[in-house]
This record gives structure tokens, C-alpha cells and sequence, in this order.
């Protein structure tokens, strides 16, 4: 019996039996067409498979076809698409039984919320049909547990949307890449042999000199596409985006009035969305026999392949362009950090090697000179020995030496030079991936857009009936006076988060105070010794896990606050997201170190006049070495802390412990259930998977370590070393992240990526100015210099120390804060710049003090003149395309230029051999049409013939012209596919109908 499927049956596949074994889990059940999307949602209740001749039967319920062909319907072949018909002869087997979802006999369900998602389920699937996609879903009864949706789109369908995305597909046209000659050849083959071992064993790395032109896919020149097999022209991964752009824009207007399954997903009526992997990713059998997510696995995600380059165009062939970009970005990052590092030991190595000859560290360790130091704190302290504090003096050395200056240039034209390089790679894999010239693709309004939007036009028509004029101006957009009260929480939420990482820095500053004094008033003299060691690195480690904290409340922050503003697409809430994730979370990782760098230090006062907080603890001071070795601990401390942490705790164990969660759930509900023993399918593998939440984590994670490479590299130039031993771990993190632990996202096509090369961009030029400052005010070495060159009578550093301490009489201390054991001493010495107190202007500051500022702030305009026109030569030497990239574009364009004009002309010479043809079987004294007349030259300086009464006048001609009109016009072409749309065809290119 057969039954055409009214508006409330959706014609599926029955999946009773399970897939086929040789689908392995990839196909529908006839083991033939490929899943190409799975939809879950979460099935409470679910009836049984009933036949149609019962009458019990509600109006609710599937098709079911047997042989996974439609039922004949003609509103469903309309809008299936061309090739929807099922062939004579095959429908007459259709054989089609009633499977009722959700209850049976015609009850309603257990809860009304549950029929109703249900309804939209039923009306969102019976669209994607009318779309022409095919549907299978489990046909086995169970309590309760997710149910699987599978969607496959047919050779039409992908052809249909693959032309309306103007997506770019190879042509039979291929020309021979342009080989370089002479010395630069024979380099290059050395260099290729120096790097075999490091290649991955992929095959789709290795293109050969060959390329094949590339073109906007289109129904009409299907003739011109490297066509061998229908199966496989487009992807996997193109597949699945086809899909998805048609799950995206299908609406639901009878149950609820939405758009999109993203939409229905926030709504819960699916629990997820999400194209399958190629299958498991664990080699078993032959290591030849591997699908794309085995050879990813076996050469990329695995820590054993460090030394290995990535195979970037098989990951952009698996996951998209968009994540192809980013581990492209991450690998050029990764890489150009060698050099960074290389420099950075060198510059350490220096340091280290002349600790032993820094004249200034010598005076400090020399204890002949004997400077007594005045105390650390009022009252308890008593006056100490500049030679104790000799460690610090000579490891604040080995980071603040000339050599850092160098550094700190070298990095400025580094951060550069890699921006540079990115965009000229990046230009160059828009090339080899066909994205030059690719189009920003029209997004629909995000489900709370829709929502809020929604709301506001009921809210209209509601006013309409209490008003008897009315406005007919319909509302399509959201304006900035719907959005006024989410930028005003914005506003407000974002300033108080800046206040309360400033609260968190305040607080660790008051816990340093406090603790210094108390250790300092502690009568163990080896706690009174440790004390800056002590308080500086419990200090740092506070920071770290504040940071750690604060880190993971403002991504969520801004997650909210972004929502707030009820962006209209996904791209606007992208990148309102990310600003906002970035400004909340720069601040909170680098406000400590900001402290440090520029802060601290720099508002004690001087003895007999210090600055207290809290009306009795005095505002903490550098060491004797200056603040820059204590600047380079907390940002170590900080760096490798934070990435360590973050990658072994929160990338690794907590999708570990979700997935460990998910498991036991879905087992402990499965063995409630379970009627028989059936081995899972890919389906249910990837849903255990963790979801993909999009690449904004990980672009974050290493901007954050860029501007700790970049922003204070003068005061550890190990940064770029340690970056570099995080980044090799990073990637193999990621990549088996990607390939084993997250279900396969959508391939997106992308170009760039996006607003982060603007935060990059700016994070570089905002490192010169911070280094600049870094060098000039928080290290030594202007004073260095202007001593040198200004003060000392030998022209060396001899006498350094002295000249940068300054004298106080004891007895000018304010009652209450002296020592009690003072002793016979009558001055005591203090770093700064200040007349001494027999002076006449005593511990006013000293006109040493204004020329060093005067020098310091000279230093910065000069360091940033000279670093910003380094940063233009650079930036104007090195083109953004390579010249190879430009000139292969220009041959590339001449060459399908003139594949089409040699189409056309054909088409003209076959149409002109028509015309004279039928101009010899006209009748004598017939009218002789002029060239012109009724046979237009196709293409794009045509139109179209009159109509079908002249290609059927003529005894045997107008039939053989109908077929050559065919051949020559879309509107035709179409005509000539395959009427069966789900037929798999194996057609190669000579074999289609062109």
C-alpha cells in the first residue's frame, strides 16, 4: 500500500536494522549515501512501529521508507529539487509502514512541552525535506535517551547550494607551477632533502608543480569541473557546510516562528547539531588504508610528531579554512620564535658571563666600602649593610645589562617582522585553498535577535488596537534605543570588573606591607634576612591564582555582557565578544606587572617623610638592585604559571572529567534501558564527544603570551624561549584536542583570521612604547649612562653606587620611627637623588635627579623614533603578496579567461553548424532567416532562442537542435540531470550529459 505523505509525515529511512557493516557507522542504512549531518535531540517516551491499516494510528507519526526512496508526492518532488522523482518501475516497491512518535493510540504525551517540541521537530524536518535533503532516524522503541536525526544531502542539492555559496571547485584546466632556475633551484631541492625527515607522511601535502585552475561552482559548466565521482567531488567537510547552511536558514513558521537549528537548539528542541568524523581515529588494519582523522591522528596530534611541521591543508581539508588558518598562525608564531629565543640566550648568556666584571654589582658586594643603609621599616628595623644585599645586585644583572637595550629593539622589529611574514603566508594559503577573491557571505540574525525582535513587533500590534491611526512602517531591525539599556550595563559591568582588578592589586600590595613589617619585626634573624624573597614570591603566587580565577569570571562576564547587546549575527557577537573577553582579560593579567614595571617604588617619600597606608605601614620600595629583577620574577612567575596551569588543568583535566561525566551518564541510562547488546555507531561516539565553543580560547591564550613576548621582554628575555617550549606542547595539545576529545566542527570558510590580527597589530606597537619605558625608568641603565658620560671623572662606572645614594641625618627621624639600637651612627644612606642635609635646599631633589629624568625621557622619544621607523622600512620593503603569489594570480586569470572564451566559441561554431544545416532542409522559396534571427549567439553577449515551436519545426533537425540547446543553455542543462535524486551515480566527467 502506498500512501503519499500529508503535511504531518515526514518520509525517512527505517533504521531498525542498524546500518550496514560496510557503512561503519558513515552511512544510511543502505550503506550507500553518506551521513552528511546528525541532529540529537532527547526522546522521553516512544511508541511503537504500527502498520497503516490500523486504525489506531494518530495523526502524528513518520513515513517510513523501506528502500530509503520518497514516496511519490508532487509538492515533494517540486521541492526536492531536480532528480526528486523516484524512476518508474521502483516505486511500485516502496514499501511504507507508520512509526508514531511520542505516544500511541492517540493519547497526548506525558507533558504538553514535549508535544510541542515534537510538533517543531516534525514541521523542521518536513522543511529540510522540502529543501531536498534526505532524513533517517532510529526506528527502535526506547524509553528514554538521545535520538539520532541523520541528514543526507543528495548530487543535486550539493550542486544547488554549492552554486548559491559560490563555492570554488577544481577544473579539468591545470598549468605547471613556475620552477625557479640556476642557484635558487638547486637550494631549494637541498633544502627540501634537509627537511624530508621533518615532513608528515601525508599524500595531500605534496601537490607536485601541478595545479589545477579553480573556479565558482555552477549547474551550467558542470562539463568544465574535474569531475570523476559524484561521491567524492565535494568533501566531506563541504558537505557537511552545505548542510548546514540549509539547516541554518530553514524556518518553522506553523509551530513557532524561528529560523535556524541554532535557534532551535537555544530553544532545547535539539539537544545538538554537529557533522560526523571520517570515522575512528585509531589505526587498527592496514597503515595504508587511513581516513584523513587516522593520518591527523598518526602525524599530528600526537606528541611524539613535534619535530614535525603540521600538514596544514589536510587540516584545512577536515576541519575548514577558519581552523587551517589558526594552526597556520600558530605554526608561523611558533616558528618565529626560534630566532626570538636564540637572541634572548645570547642576550642572557651575556649577562651572565660579565655578572663577574659589572662594576656596580662589585661596589655593592665590596664590604670595605661599608654604606649603612637607613631602615626598612619605622621603629622595629634597625639600619643594615649594603653588601647584603649582593645576591640581588648580581642577579639583577644578568637582566639588566646593555645588551637589553639591544633586545628590546630587536623584539620591537621581531613583533613586526612576524606580522609581516603572516600576511604574506596567509596570502599565500588563499592562494594554494582558492580563497582569493571569496565574498563575505550574508549571515541571518542570531535566535535572541530574532527573540528580542519578535517581541518588539507584538508589542507594536498590541498598541495598534488601543490606536485608531497607526503607522504601516514595518520594524525589521533593532535600534540603538532597544540596545541602550545592555550598553549601559556594559558600560557600568566593565568598569567595575577594571575596579575590582585593581581591588585584587591593592589587596596583594597591603599583603606585601603588612607581612614585610611583621617579618621585619620578627626577632629569628634568618626570617628577618629572607624577607624580600619571602614576600615577593608569595605575593607572585597570589597573583597567579587571583589571575587563574578572575580569568575564568570574565570570560563568562563577557559572554553575558556581549548578550546584553544583542548583536545582530554571529560575526558582530564574534567580535564584540572577543574585545571585550580581550580588554577585561589584558587587564587582569597584566595589572600586576604593570604595578611592578612602573608603580612601585615611586611614591615612598624619603626618611623622615614617608608615605603609609593605613596610617602606620610605609609603601614598599624596590630592592637595592632596582625593581627590574623583581619585575622579571613576577612576570615568569605569572607566564609559566598561567600557561602550565591552564593547559594541564583546564584544557586537559576538565574536558577529561566532562567526558569522564558524560560517559558514566549516558552508560548508567543505557543499562536502564538496554534491550539488546549493539556495538555503538559513529553517531553516538561523536555525541559523547565534547562540543566545539569556537576558537576564541585559543586565539586568547596565545595573545595573552604574545604580550608577555613582547609588551616587557626588556626585563626577561627568556619570555620567547619559554613561549617556544609551551607552544611545541600547544599545538599537539590542540590537535589531539581537536581530532580525538571535540566532535568535528563545521568547516567555515574564512580568509583571515579576523579581528585578531588588529589586537596583534596593536599589541605590537604598544611594546615599543611599554619597553621603552621599561628600559628608561625602571632599569638603570639611563642613570648608567648619564653618570658615565656626565659625572664620572674616569669615564667608567667606578663610584656608581655612591653617587646614587643619597644622606640623611638620623636625627631628623619623626618621633617614634628610629631604630632603637642606633648607635654612634649619625647618617645613613637612601637610593635616590636628593640634596644632602647640609644643604641649604636639603632632601629637595638634587639637579642629578633632573637630568637623569631629563635623560630618561629623552631615551623614550628616541628608543620610539628609532624602533616605529624600523617598524615603516620593514613593514614598506617586505610586499604583503609575494611576487611568485601575484604573478601565478595574473597567469591563473589570463588561463580561465581563456578556458571561457574558447567554450564560447565553441558554442558559436556548433550553433553557426546548426543554422547551415537547417538552412539546407528549408523548401524552395521558403524565407531565409538572416544569421541573426532566432538563433542567438549564447553566452553573455546573447539571449536566449525564440521558443520550443522552432526547435520543433523541421523534419529530423529540431530534435537534434533541442539536444544541442541543451548542451548549450542552463535552463536546459538542468534539465538533462539525472531525474533520481537518490541515485548514486558513479558519472565521471565524460560521461555526464555535456
Amino acid at each position: 500500500m502506498q500512501t503519499a505523505p500529508s503535511e504531518d509525515k515526514i518520509p525517512v529511512v527505517d533504521s531498525t536494522s542498524g546500518p550496514q557493516s560496510n557503512g561503519e557507522g558513515l552511512y544510511f542504512s543502505d550503506g550507500r549515501r553518506k551521513v552528511d549531518y546528525v541532529l540529537v535531540f532527547h526522546q522521553r517516551r516512544h511508541g511503537s512501529i504500527r502498520s497503516p491499516t490500523s486504525t489506531s494510528v494518530s495523526h502524528d507519526r513518520l513515513s517510513i521508507v523501506s528502500n530509503g526512496n520518497f514516496p511519490q508526492s508532487a509538492g515533494l518532488h517540486a521541492a526536492a529539487g531536480v532528480g526528486g522523482a523516484i524512476p518508474a518501475g521502483e516505486a511500485a516497491n516502496v514499501d511504507e509502514v507508520f512509526m508514531e512518535l511520542g505516544f500511541a493510540g492517540g493519547n497526548e504525551p506525558a507533558e504538553p512541552a514535549d508535544h510541542e517540541m515534537h510538533l517543531i521537530r516534525q514541521e523542521f524536518e518536513a522543511n529540510l525535506l522540502e529543501a531536498g535533503l534526505e532524513i533517517e532516524r532510529d526506528g527502535e522503541s526506547k524509553a528514554h535517551g538521545p535520538s539520532f536525526t541523520r541528514l543526507h544531502a543528495p548530487w543535486p542539492v550539493l550542486c544547488r547550494e554549492a552554486e548559491f555559496l559560490k563555492i570554488k571547485v577544481p577544473t579539468k584546466t591545470s598549468y605547471e607551477l613556475k620552477e625557479e632556475s640556476g642557484f635558487g633551484s638547486s637550494m631549494s631541492t637541498v633544502w627540501q632533502k634537509l627537511n624530508q625527515p621533518f615532513q608528515p607522511k601525508v599524500p595531500q601535502q605534496d601537490h607536485g608543480r601541478t595545479k589545477f585552475l579553480s573556479h565558482c561552482f555552477s549547474r551550467d559548466k558542470l562539463h568544465l569541473y574535474n569531475i570523476t565521482s559524484k561521491d567524492t567531488f565535494f568533501d566531506n567537510a563541504t558537505r557537511g557546510r552545505v548542510v548546514y547552511e540549509i539547516l541554518r536558514r530553514t524556518v518553522c513558521v506553523r509551530t513557532c516562528q524561528t529560523i535556524g537549528i541554532s535557534t532551535l537548539i537555544a530553544k532545547g528542541v535539539y539537544d545538538a547539531a554537529f557533522p560526523l568524523h571520517d570515522g575512528d581515529f585509531r589505526v587498527d588494519g592496514d597503515a595504508d588504508d587511513r581516513n584523513d582523522r587516522q593520518v591527523l591522528h598518526e602525524e599530528w596530534a600526537r606528541y611524539s610528531a613535534f619535530y614535525k611541521y603540521q600538514p596544514i591543508d589536510l587540516v584545512r581539508k577536515y576541519f575548514g579554512e577558519k581552523i587551517g588558518l589558526y594552526f597556520a598562525w600558530l605554526g608561523v608564531y611558533t616558528q618565529l620564535l626560534i630566532p626570538a629565543s636564540i637572541v634572548g640566550i645570547i642576550v642572557f648568556g651575556y649577562g651572565v658571563a660579565t655578572v663577574d666584571t659589572n662594576i656596580p654589582s662589585l661596589e655593592m658586594c665590596d664590604e670595605r666600602l661599608n654604606f649603612t643603609m637607613c631602615p626598612l621599616c619605622d621603629g622595629a628595623c634597625d639600619f643594615w649593610r649594603l653588601n647584603t644585599a649582593c645576591g640581588t645586585a648580581r642577579a639583577s644583572h644578568l637582566f639588566d645589562n646593555p645588551a637589553t637595550v639591544f633586545f628590546a629593539i630587536f623584539m620591537s622589529l621581531w613583533a613586526v617582522l612576524f606580522l609581516e611574514h603572516w600576511k604574506r603566508r596567509q596570502i599565500s594559503l588563499s592562494f594554494s585553498w582558492d580563497l582569493t577573491g571569496i565574498e563575505e557571505e550574508e549571515e541571518h540574525p542570531r535566535p535572541r535577535y530574532e527573540t528580542i525582535l519578535r517581541q518588539k513587533r507584538q508589542r507594536k500590534q498590541k498598541n495598534k488596537k488601543h490606536k485608531k491611526k497607526t503607522s504601516e512602517t514595518a520594524i525589521d531591525k533593532l535600534t540603538w534605543k532597544d540596545r541602550l539599556p545592555g550598553y549601559f550595563i556594559n558600560v557600568s559591568s566593565i568598569l567595575f570588573m577594571f575596579g575590582l582588578t585593581f581591588s585584587a592589586v591593592f589587596g596583594v600590595i597591603v599583603y606585601r606591607i603588612v607581612v614585610s613589617a611583621l617579618m621585619a619585626m620578627s626577632p629569628d634573624p634568618e626570617t628577618k634576612s629572607n624577607v624580600r624573597v619571602t614576600v615577593t614570591a608569595t605575593a607572585v603566587i597570589i597573583n597567579l591564582v587571583v589571575i587563574l580565577i578572575l580569568d575564568e569570571i570574565y570570560g563568562a562576564v563577557a559572554l553575558w555582557l556581549t548578550e546584553l547587546e544583542i548583536p545582530k549575527t554571529e560575526t558582530n557577537f564574534e567580535e564584540r565578544l572577543i574585545l571585550k573577553a580581550f580588554l577585561l582579560k589584558f587587564m587582569n593579567a597584566y595589572a600586576p606587572i604593570f604595578y611592578v614595571a612602573f608603580f612601585k617604588g615611586r611614591f615612598v617619600g624619603r626618611p623622615g617623610n614617608y608615605v603609609y597606608v593605613f596610617n602606620g605601614y610605609r609603601m614598599e620600595e624596590c630592592a637595592p638592585g632596582g625593581c627590574l629583577i623583581e619585575l622579571c620574577i613576577q612576570l615568569s612567575i605569572i607566564m609559566l604559571g598561567k600557561q602550565l596551569i591552564q593547559n594541564n588543568i583546564f584544557e586537559i583535566g576538565i574536558p577529561k572529567l566532562k567526558k569522564l561525566v558524560r560517559s558514566l551518564k549516558d552508560k548508567g541510562s543505557a543499562e536502564e534501558e538496554r534491550e539488546e547488546e549493539r556495538p555503538p555507531q559513529q553517531w553516538n561516539l561523536d555525541y559523547a564527544l565534547a562540543p566545539f565553543e569556537g576558537l576564541t580560547p585559543e586565539y586568547m591564550e596565545m595573545i595573552i603570551q604574545f604580550g608577555f613576548v613582547s609588551l616587557f621582554v626588556a626585563s626577561f628575555p627568556l619570555a620567547p624561549l619559554f613561549a617556544l617550549l609551551n607552544n611545541v606542547i600547544e599545538i599537539r595539545l590542540d590537535a589531539k584536542k581537536f581530532v580525538a576529545e571535540l566532535r568535528r566542527p563545521v568547516a567555515i570558510r574564512a580568509k583571515d583570521i579576523g579581528i585578531w590580527y588588529n589586537i596583534l597589530s596593536g599589541m605590537g606597537k604598544f611594546s615599543v612604547i611599554i619597553n621603552a619605558f621599561v628600559i628608561s625608568f625602571t632599569s638603570d641603565f639611563i642613570p648608567r649612562l648619564v653618570y658615565q658620560y656626565m659625572y664620572s671623572q674616569t669615564g667608567t662606572m667606578h663610584g656608581f653606587i655612591d653617587h646614587t645614594l643619597s644622606h640623611f641625618n638620623v636625627s631628623s627621624f619623626k618621633p617614634g620611627t628610629a631604630p632603637h639600637n642606633s648607635g654612634d651612627i649619625t647618617l645613613c644612606r637612601y637610593k635616590d637623588y636628593r640634596e644632602p642635609p647640609w644643604s641649604p635646599d636639603a632632601y629637595q631633589f638634587s639637579k642629578q635627579y633632573w637630568c637623569v629624568l631629563a635623560a630618561r625621557l629623552a631615551f623614550v622619544i628616541l628608543f620610539q623614533f628609532m624602533s616605529y621607523t624600523a617598524i615603516l622600512m620593514v613593514a614598506w620593503g617586505i610586499p604583503d603578496v609575494p611576487k611568485t603569489i601575484m604573478q601565478q594570480l595574473k597567469r591563473e586569470k589570463k588561463l580561465l579567461v581563456d578556458v571561457f572564451l574558447r567554450e564560447e566559441k565553441e558554442k558559436f561554431q556548433l550553433i553557426q553548424s546548426l543554422f547551415a544545416k537547417d538552412t539546407t532542409h528549408q523548401q524552395p522559396g521558403s524565407k531565409r532567416p538572416h544569421a541573426g534571427q532566432g538563433f542567438a549567439v549564447p553566452g553573455r553577449y546573447s539571449t536566449l532562442p525564440p521558443g520550443p515551436t522552432q526547435a520543433s519545426s523541421g523534419d529530423g533537425g529540431g530534435g537534434q537542435r533541442a539536444r544541442c540547446r541543451a548542451a548549450s543553455f542552463s535552463q536546459v542543462t538542468r534539465k538533462t540531470l539525472p531525474t533520481n535524486e537518490n541515485e548514486n551515480s558513479k558519472h565521471t566527467a565524460s560521461e555526464l550529459p555535456f
